[in-house]
């Protein structure tokens, strides 16, 4: 993480062309102790929050997203299923970066809406929509629904890309869809989304919590192991592009 980053470990940062696409960071160490750097194959700014926050005290772990490298796109999700789209995400991360790079991919669950909006969840009302577009079509579609029958789960799947090695893990969380927005936490369907066990919505949820509950928290303990178990074997390393 940044925090525990040694800068006094670190000769020089630059940037230099790539040989794929973009711009790729190199770091040189002056000593022999390696700098591991890890690639969020995102440049959804809530997504990195929270990843960032669920990541946190990975030891000599620098994160670095899409935001940190210019000629980074967003990455075409054209997989039938979250599992499809978290690798394409991660391998477009390992391209640009040559770093061990995360993905994922997040889909609401709706059992009134026989499992709308699913994988398109991102996209629900439309391409480049807002999350209140979303969430009024959702809502929209749920008109006259009572609340008992508006059950609805989220998965997360993770992808990590290390080179020739390539790991999937899942989180899943089930609530119900409230009858309408409640907290100012949060992102995307966040506002609607009721945890029976909480009894409030996610966005009443502060990150700290939502990070050990949510859907991306389940994933993301299951990738801190999978991380800390790389270190512990020393596998955690860059390709030298």
């Amino acid at each position: 993480m940044d925090e525990a980053y040694d800068e006094g470990q670190m000769k020089k940062f630059r940037l230099v062309p790539g040989p794929f696409y973009g711009y790729v960071h190199q770091l040189f160490q002056e000593e022999m102790t390696a700098i591991r750097s890890l690639m969020l194959a995102t440049g959804n700014r809530h997504k990195i929050v929270e990843i960032r926050s669920g990541l946190a005290g990975l030891e000599g772990v620098r994160l670095f997203s899409f935001r940190d490298f210019p000629e980074a796109g967003p990455v075409e999700e054209t997989g039938s299923t979250l599992e499809e789209n978290a690798l394409l995400k991660a391998r477009a991360g390992y391209r640009l970066s040559g770093f061990p790079s995360l993905g994922d991919d997040t889909g609401l669950y709706v059992d009134a809406l026989d499992g709308q909006p699913g994988i398109y969840a991102a996209r629900y009302a439309g391409e480049g929509c807002t999350f209140d577009e979303n969430i009024d079509k959702l809502l929209r579609a749920l008109k006259g629904v009572p609340l008992e029958r508006r059950t609805a789960r989220f998965r997360c799947v993770m992808a990590l890309v290390t080179g020739d090695q390539e790991q999937i893990v899942e989180g899943t969380i089930e609530g119900l869809i409230a009858l309408g927005r409640t907290g100012d936490h949060g992102f995307g369907y966040d506002p609607v989304f009721w945890v029976p066990e909480r009894q409030c919505s996610f966005a009443q949820i502060p990150l700290e919590i939502k990070n050990r509950i949510s859907h991306r928290g389940q994933a993301l303990a299951k990738i801190r192991d999978k991380l800390f178990h790389l270190l512990q074997q020393d596998q955690l390393q860059e390709n030298p592009l």
